[in-house]
């Protein structure tokens, strides 16, 4: 556990999902920047103001007392504000959670945005943005300056206004920009549309593999089982839906549960499978820590590409995680399978909780694993 002390306020912060002795922190520089930025220029009482990717709440936390509005397509950034919200005894109800397939009620004078990974997602946020903006609005960007492109300051600049950037501190940079409500923005950013073996996937900004299928589960799609059963099946960290629009195609009687910690993954999954001729049973579609809230030994099927990287932070504790609930959610003789870089070892780690594992198909970079719990 790391703390992060603002005004004078130490605050205790908690990455999620949570880890035993994890060494990383729920918060990095470019927060802390942000809030020594606030301290030389505090907003008004009364100001309304905007979290945009705040990961784990560290920004919400330390800024309660204003009552900002957190805005994050990840589920697990409304876990991580909840519980560090919890942990230094902040009511709920002190920041306000907008999920990102939602817009947020403005106008907002103050605006706080962390720059997320994709560059796609930043130009939707800021354009769906721009019109709740009150008119002299600010709108303050931080990240760090190994993952900061130029690009991020473009799109400020033509989404928002005229924009300037800070010097570095301890490898961070703000950028501001004033809101220029004379400007004229460019289109807002529409779902990609690609197919995939007559298949059409829509894919919403910031969604996994956006402008095209990803290599592995190009792999995993062939190594897909076929069945008449009236299975109970889950596409495990959904993204846009292809790999459970494809097993409801070979498996026509099965339920499939589309799942996944982003809001605008699991709904580019359901806009996917409207587009699809689908007679069989109806789909579920949730918004979830995984199978974290799934009855235990209620699924036959589960299938997965899991990610192998939390933002700028690669590691395999979220995939870890998925394998433990795969398992706990399967029913006994229940089937999961997997496609992994072949360095990252799944194959170790299937065996640790499964007891077996059998690999179905690979390729030079990539292998598809099958386990069944016993």
């Amino acid at each position: 556990m790391e703390t992060l002390i603002h005004n004078n306020d130490t605050w205790r912060l908690q990455r999620w999902p949570l880890r035993r002795d994890d060494p990383l922190r729920a918060w990095d520089t470019a927060d802390a920047y942000m809030l020594s930025h606030l301290r030389e220029n505090p907003p008004a009482s009364d100001a309304s103001i905007l979290l945009a990717n705040d990961a784990f709440g560290a920004l919400g936390v330390a800024l309660h007392a204003l009552h900002p509005v957190s805005w994050n397509d990840s589920h697990y950034a409304r876990l991580a504000l909840n519980h560090n919200l919890a942990l230094n005894e902040i009511p709920d109800s002190a920041v306000r959670f907008v999920p990102g397939d939602e817009d947020p009620v403005g106008p907002f004078d103050l605006v706080l945005i962390k720059q997320p990974k994709s560059l796609a997602w930043l130009e939707d946020q800021l354009l769906r943005l721009r019109p709740r903006l009150n008119r002299d609005a600010r709108v303050v960007a931080g990240g760090m300056i190994k993952h900061t492109p130029r690009r991020v300051y473009d799109l400020l600049e033509s989404c928002i206004g005229p924009t300037r950037t800070s010097l570095g501190w301890k490898k961070a940079r703000l950028a501001f920009s004033d809101h220029d409500p004379e400007l004229n923005p460019p289109d807002g950013v529409s779902p990609s549309l690609y197919t995939h073996n007559d298949l059409s996937l829509v894919n919403r900004a910031g969604v996994f593999s956006r402008e095209r299928l990803d290599a592995g589960t190009r792999l995993l799609l062939a190594h897909l089982p076929k069945s008449d059963a009236p299975l109970k099946a889950a596409d495990l960290g959904c993204g846009n839906g292809v790999l459970g629009v494809f097993l409801a195609r070979q498996c026509p009687q099965a339920q499939v549960l589309f799942v996944d910690v982003s809001y605008q993954a699991v709904a580019s999954a359901r806009d996917t499978v409207v587009r699809t001729e689908h007679s069989g049973p109806a789909h579920r579609f949730v918004v979830a820590d995984g199978l974290e809230e799934e009855p235990a030994e209620a699924l036959d099927l589960i299938v997965c590409n899991p990610p192998f990287h939390q933002d700028q932070t690669v590691g395999d504790t979220i995939a870890w995680q998925m394998f433990r609930q795969a398992r706990r959610a399967l029913r006994r003789g229940g089937e999961f399978r997997v496609v992994g870089n072949r360095h990252l070892g799944y194959h170790v780690k299937l065996k640790r909780l499964f007891g077996n594992a059998e690999v179905l198909g690979s390729d030079q970079k990539f292998i598809v694993l099958k386990s069944l719990k016993p």
